[in-house]
């Protein structure tokens, strides 16, 4: 099983090239960053782990500009989001930069897609919040037509739309590994079923139980013969948590590190490396 890791990336934390560097140095697979482009200070949206919003939220890099720097001065490092607010993007710019990430990095970059928890960072990019999920649905199937082998057009239901067109450099594989993120149900996993590779569960509680019913509707959507990727994300670990994971098929899991200085990081990596 790969061991990846994730960090809230700041202006007050390590580097993104220092992180990087230390990463394939010691041996993990991956790293994937998360995404905010702002957090309103009046908002009526309660931060889904309780109690106040952590200080990084406001605070985070530009996930793509840092693993840009990241997939610069490494090689075999995978590299993520986890994840992009997609809905709260425009489609065409957001296809070229995603495109440009993994060709110029020879493949390694996992697109992780969510929809978001804070209504108000939503409302200021223009988000409808009842109907983000479909709106994120469409302007992936955009950059789907972007990223195809011939110029394809495509037109849906919430404005999202381009015409045939020349869009290169296209994605190493033709398109990045896709990992949805979100808690499960039937929404949920229909449209991993539809369209995504994979899912990426925050935590990664209950996956006994949902991880089979995920594989089931899999199925039923003619997706076989490979099973969806399920990649637990943001954990905390522990021997027999990550052993739980291997028993379920898990190939990869997301180590939460803290969004610390140096030091500090790199003293959680000392501790990680012991799973490796």
């Amino acid at each position: 099983m790969r061991i990846s890791t994730t960090i809230f990336l700041t202006d007050e934390t390590i580097s993104p090239v220092r992180i990087a560097r230390e990463l394939e140095q010691r041996g993990f697979a991956g790293l994937y960053l998360p995404e905010h482009t702002h957090i309103p200070v009046e908002r009526s949206t309660s931060y889904p782990a309780g109690g106040e919003l952590p200080r990084e939220y406001g605070r985070t890099l530009d996930p793509f500009v840092a693993l840009g720097q990241a997939a610069a001065v490494t090689e075999r490092l995978a590299l993520g989001t986890g994840i992009t607010l997609v809905a709260q993007h425009d489609p065409i710019d957001l296809a070229k930069r995603i495109a440009t990430l993994d060709h110029l990095s020879g493949g390694r970059f996992t697109l992780g897609v969510g929809f978001g928890w804070n209504r108000e960072e939503a409302a200021d990019h223009g988000v409808e919040w009842s109907t983000r999920r479909e709106l994120c649905r469409e302007r992936m199937a955009l950059m789907r037509a972007l990223w195809a082998a011939e110029p394809t057009a495509y037109e849906g239901a919430f404005g999202v739309s381009v015409r045939a067109s020349h869009a290169y450099p296209k994605p190493a594989g033709g398109a990045p590994r896709t990992l949805l993120g979100g808690a499960a149900g039937p929404k949920l996993f229909a449209q991993i079923a539809e369209s995504a590779d994979g899912w990426m569960p925050i935590g990664g509680r209950g996956l006994g139980e949902t991880v089979p019913v995920l594989r089931e509707v899999w199925e039923k959507a003619g997706r076989g013969p490979r099973p969806p990727q399920v990649v637990p994300y943001a954990v905390l670990p522990n021997p027999g948590k990550l052993a739980h994971y291997e028993e379920l098929g898990c190939e990869e899991v997301v180590l939460q590190l803290p969004p610390a200085d140096e030091t500090e990081v790199l003293r959680v990596l000392d501790d990680y490396a012991k799973y490796l």
